[in-house]
Order: structure tokens, then sequence, then C-alpha cells
């Protein structure tokens, strides 16, 4: 079976017929216009840069979002973090809104604080933008201390007239190794 998709001739229509042909080339500049037309609204958003004033507030946004996380602060979490979350934790395991908080708030949770390294703020449009750091976490968990090295990616989508997260992904990553000094 041939799928048509109005750019071909009917079945019925032989390669002499003159109407078929003559209403072909009036659908070309048609259907050419519509494709030039789609064609510039990627290229017309690509270059759309958001304003200095969207990246400060995405900024202000993720070291809230981050000092909630550390400061264990489960209403200000419960606001920031979309009912919809998807997060991905590092074992990949894929979990969500009431799991990511609750892994925040423990009661016999406590978090050293974070020095955030390599870091980026990216907005991707007028209502969405990420996150992403790397970074040692650490402190204590169920009584018991811990160190872990993590990469991390939120991504942020605008709700009102605020942000929250919409997505998060965390890498394990192996130790720091300390690398030898080269001699001279």
């Amino acid at each position: 079976m041939m799928l048509r998709t109005g750019l071909t001739s009917p079945p019925d229509a032989g390669s002499g017929d003159t109407a078929c042909r003559k209403m072909r080339m009036h659908r070309i500049p048609t259907i050419m216009l519509a494709i030039a037309a789609l064609a510039t609204v990627p290229l017309a958003a690509a270059n759309a840069q958001p304003a200095p004033d969207d990246t400060a507030a995405l900024t202000a946004f993720a070291d809230a979002f981050d000092a909630a996380q550390i400061s264990r602060d489960g209403a200000a979490l419960g606001r920031m973090v979309a009912d919809d979350l998807v997060f991905i934790d590092g074992s990949g395991k894929r979990l969500g809104k009431a799991d990511f908080i609750a892994g925040w708030t423990g009661a016999d949770d406590a978090y050293d604080p974070v020095t955030l390294r390599d870091r980026i703020v990216m907005p991707l449009g007028p209502d969405a933008g990420l996150a992403s750091a790397e970074t040692i976490l650490s402190g204590r968990s169920a009584g018991q201390p811990f160190r872990v090295r993590i990469r991390f990616t939120d991504i942020f989508r605008r709700s009102g007239d605020s942000w929250q997260a919409a997505y998060i992904h965390v890498t394990r990553m192996g130790p720091e190794v300390e690398v030898p000094k080269s001699r001279p």
C-alpha cells in the first residue's frame, strides 16, 4: 500500500492529464511557502536570548533550591518541586516528588555546607532552565556519617510567577583523586 502525501498524483491520474498536472503545480508553491514559514520558527526561537534578569532570577531560584535541600526545609521543597517531578537518583532509579523530599528531610539527617564546582545555570527559553554542578555531599544520615561526590542537573520550569524543579538527575562520581604535582 502506498502512503498518499498530497504531493503525488492521484491513483487514477495519468501522466498526460493536464488538469491534474495544473492542480499539483498550484499546490507546490503553497506547500513550499508553508514549509519555509515553519522552518523560520525554530530559528527565531533559537536566536531569542533570555533577558539578563531571567538568568539572575533562575540563578536565585537555583541557590534557594540548594539551600532548602541542605537545610532540610520540607515546606520550601514542597513549593519548589513540581508535583510531577521526575527524579533520577544516584543509582539510576526513577522516583518522584515524595521520595525526593523524603531523601532530604529525614529526622536523623544533617548535611554539611556544600561547595558547587563547575556550576552552570542556563536558561532554556522564557519558561525553562537548568542548573548543573559537581559537589561533595557529606553529613550524617540515619546517624551515620557519609561523604559522596556527585554531579547533578536540575531542570526548572516556570510555574506562574515562580520556578519549580521538574526534573532532577544525580550521578554518583568516584572519589576525588589527588593528582600528583609534576616535578620541574
